[in-house]
């Protein structure tokens, strides 16, 4: 993806989140948020239409949890790398056996969350 930004689907029910989130991604000149969710099945649709390079994913949300978003979009588009990122460490099984391919806890320093999305830490991380 030489020159052009990732494509970012940022999905958490909690609007503080989503926008603090955002804010920070946004500075970076190689990522750009596409979009942003406010539960699982909203995030699987998005990932759908928007096909992003990365979607961070919260586990615990309304309507559709996150690992069954994560299960849905890995089945329709494997190469969408998910990160988890949830305030609860008692996920990470879960979500790596849903197909995540990275696990983060909220209140992960900012750079750990930027090196994840570009890719530069090993799977399995716990923040």
């Amino acid at each position: 993806m030489i020159n052009q930004p990732l494509r970012i689907l940022i999905a958490d029910n909690r609007s503080p989140i989503r926008q603090g989130l955002k804010a920070l991604l946004s500075q970076q000149s190689q990522i750009n948020v596409v979009g942003e969710a406010v539960n699982g099945r909203e995030a699987a649709l998005m990932a759908a239409n928007l096909e992003p390079d990365v979607v961070l994913m919260d586990m615990q949300m309304p309507v559709m949890d996150g690992l069954e978003a994560v299960k849905q979009i890995k089945s329709q588009a494997p190469q969408i790398k998910i990160i988890a990122l949830t305030l609860h460490s008692g996920y990470r099984a879960a979500a790596l056996a849903a197909g995540v391919d990275t696990f983060l806890l909220k209140g992960c320093s900012a750079d750990c969350l930027l090196d994840a999305v570009l890719e530069r830490v090993p799977m399995n991380v716990g923040g």
